[in-house]
């Protein structure tokens, strides 16, 4: 979601493409994951809307907040430390 405002459909296609497919989210965990950041301030919706003519109104759109960057930075770290790891201990391709 990072970078632009998205609708949930709009999420899910872009799940499958950068994942080669690999990973396939249904709507309801979507939308329950969409409801958990909302909560959590991670994400909003947003009142920001396209032209008509490329809108549905039935849609809602949703931004990153500033804590949900700063918590998707965080994790990226955490997780990258964890593959630093995992290569030093050989559970991991690539270099230590």
């Amino acid at each position: 979601m990072a970078g632009e405002d998205r609708h949930g459909y709009a999420i899910i296609q872009d799940v499958a493409v950068r994942t080669d497919g690999e990973l396939k989210l249904s709507a309801g965990t979507l939308y329950r994951s969409i409801q958990r950041m909302l909560e959590q301030g991670l994400i909003e919706e947003t009142r920001d809307r396209p032209a008509p003519e490329e809108d549905d109104e039935r849609r809602r759109y949703y931004r990153i907040t500033a804590l949900g960057t700063a918590v998707a930075k965080a994790e990226a770290r955490r997780l990258t430390q964890l593959v630093r790891m995992a290569r030093a201990k050989g559970f991991a391709p690539g270099r230590a």
